[in-house]
């Protein structure tokens, strides 16, 4: 899958991470002009794994990808117990860290809980909006969370996230786990990419982003989305065993959203079919072009 050597860690102080560091890779610094192009991970994941979309898209625009917070060597959130509001306002201070005021925002999985906790907080915020101005958000294989569910069944689902984490570890759940994000005739050195990634949770990080997935709700978030000002997309891998693309389907439908099936993708759909996910990108970008931005 190559090297993230030329796309290396950077950090900032966040102060809503006691200022603590959050850290992110990037491509396309020279293209200050161009609608930025912000990737966040999901559960099992981090920056890295975006690699073939840094390199897709590195020479047209900025593009960025985050460790959110708890992941990798970012910090941690304060509470334990986190919902969208707290990625949302980690989100928030990192862009504004990272300069970016343009951009189209895709979630993978559980990052497009967090996208979409930061897109209706985008909305719906009193005063000033958020620095940056979203153009699009993209749903990419969503999880949809347990928000709506009984509270003894969301704890738990919280609770064997954490019991997981605790009995095997990030390095044996990832070599447990990985796999099932692929097809089953996955190259074998995609499976190693997605479980190099998953190894790099740590285990605050994923009972925290845990919480998220066991008490949020996506479907709700999407509701309080601006359309008129935010184009929405959803994207699903035909064999996806996480987010079956008839949940997938069924989300777009309900919120009125383009859907976009991606054939032999399973969930890790961006790191296992990049060109056809990478086509599908380019396609929501080339609708919110601005002239300083390069054609795709």
């Amino acid at each position: 899958m190559g090297s993230t050597e030329r796309f290396p860690l950077q950090f900032a102080s966040l102060p809503c991470l006691g200022g603590g560091r959050i850290g992110w890779r990037e491509a396309g610094a020279a293209h200050p002009g161009a609608v930025a192009l912000v990737l966040l991970h999901g559960i099992g994941s981090g920056a890295a794994s975006w690699q073939a979309q840094f390199e897709a898209f590195g020479s047209q625009r900025r593009v960025l990808a985050w460790d959110a917070p708890g992941y990798g060597e970012s910090a941690a959130l304060p509470d334990d117990a986190p919902l969208g509001a707290d990625y949302a306002l980690a989100l928030s201070q990192w862009l504004a860290a990272a300069g970016v005021q343009d951009m189209v925002l895709v979630g993978h999985s559980l990052g497009a809980l967090m996208a979409a906790a930061w897109a209706a907080d985008w909305t719906a915020q009193p005063g000033p909006r958020p620095r940056a101005r979203l153009r699009a958000l993209v749903l990419a294989c969503p999880a949809r969370g347990y928000g709506r569910a009984e509270p003894a069944a969301r704890e738990a689902k919280w609770r064997e996230r954490i019991e997981a984490i605790e009995r095997h570890g990030p390095a044996g759940l990832a070599a447990a786990r990985a796999a099932n994000l692929c097809t089953p005739d996955a190259p074998a050195e995609v499976v190693e990419h997605v479980r190099a990634n998953m190894a790099r949770i740590t285990p605050r990080g994923y009972a925290q982003a845990a919480h998220l997935l066991a008490h949020d709700d996506l479907a709700s978030r999407l509701g309080r989305i601006d359309r008129a000002a935010t184009a929405l997309h959803v994207i699903a891998g035909a064999l996806d065993r996480i987010t079956p693309p008839e949940a997938c389907a069924e989300l777009a439908r309900e919120a009125h959203a383009p859907f976009t099936l991606l054939p032999g993708a399973a969930h890790a759909c961006y790191v296992e079919q990049p060109a056809a996910f990478d086509d599908a990108l380019a396609r929501v970008l080339a609708t919110v072009a601005t002239p300083a931005s390069a054609a795709l």
